[in-house]
């Protein structure tokens, strides 16, 4: 795939997700309005570390899932992290052609499943064998389906088994209910070339200041190479099956938040200076926290 291509894709799920992201979309206007550009730092998925049999063969719903896509696109592993308190695992992406078509870097993330205590693994096995894995995986070799790859899979969980799910990992809790659908886009501060919000402190105030719900801190520091905060993350309704007559019905929930970053030069040698093009894992484990069900 082209990287033009490659800039049409994430258009499609841009436009998806600021549909239903209203945060993401407000910033979009407030940089337009102010004459900056809108760029991606980086889009963000998650998905659960776990190997399920198909007629294909056994598939790993993880990682090594969407690495199929991310290198179909033309992308490279560029560097992992650990979040054993969690239970994560996470490895980021660039494009070779990265500055040239101003390319978003992938952040993918897994849930290691088989570490999770036993009754956990099994509400998360039994909806996940709801899937149609024959159709899911021929996904890959259709690109006119392409965009399919990014949604839920399986069929709805039980309103119990998300709720269960969600007291020992909300993380899990939010892949049953959304599968691979999009976790967030980031505004790259670094891209918007606007005097009026020139780094994220004033970026972020800007959002408030537009009645955006934010994060209260920015995590990351200068000498780090890297500083990000978000907005809270919406709520919509979510189809989950009743557990008694097992219809749909509809639960508010935690969907995606909407990320801004601001990356800085370090010296990587004695006169040699670049922009840091990673991530940080404590900024990172901040985050992943934003999809937290508030109890309000």
């Amino acid at each position: 795939m082209s990287p033009e291509q490659v800039c049409d894709f994430w258009e499609l799920l841009w436009q998806d997700y600021t549909a239903r992201v209203s945060y993401a979309r407000i910033y979009q206007q407030m940089i337009t309005v102010a004459g900056g550009t809108v760029a991606n730092d980086h889009i963000a998925f998650r998905s659960l570390r776990m190997t399920v049999d198909s007629p294909q063969g056994e598939i790993n719903l993880g990682i090594d899932y969407l690495e199929q896509v991310a290198k179909f696109l033309g992308y490279e592993a560029a560097g992992e992290y650990t979040f054993p308190e969690t239970h994560l695992y996470a490895r980021h992406y660039r494009h070779p052609q990265q500055e040239k078509f101003d390319l978003p870097k992938l952040f993918i993330s897994e849930l290691i499943v088989d570490e999770l205590p036993t009754d956990i693994v099994q509400l998360i096995y039994q909806t996940i064998a709801t899937a149609n894995f024959s159709r899911f995986t021929t996904l890959l070799l259709n690109v006119q389906d392409f965009q399919q790859i990014f949604t839920r899979p399986w069929q709805p969980p039980l309103r119990s088994v998300v709720e269960q799910v969600n007291k020992f990992t909300q993380y899990g809790a939010w892949v049953l209910l959304h599968g691979y659908a999009v976790n967030h886009f980031t505004g790259y501060v670094n891209r918007q070339n606007t005097p009026e919000y020139p780094d994220i402190d004033s970026t972020a105030r800007g959002l408030a200041n537009l009645g955006v719900p934010m994060k209260a801190e920015i995590e990351g520091d200068i000498a780090c190479g890297l500083r990000q905060t978000a907005t809270q993350a919406v709520k919509e309704m979510v189809t989950v099956l009743d557990d008694i007559n097992k219809e749909e019905i509809q639960i508010p929930w935690t969907y995606a938040y909407y990320e801004i970053a601001q990356r800085y030069t370090l010296e990587v040698e004695p006169g040699n200076q670049k922009l840091f093009d990673a991530f940080l894992g404590n900024n990172a484990q901040h985050l992943f926290e934003m999809t937290r069900l508030s109890k309000k």
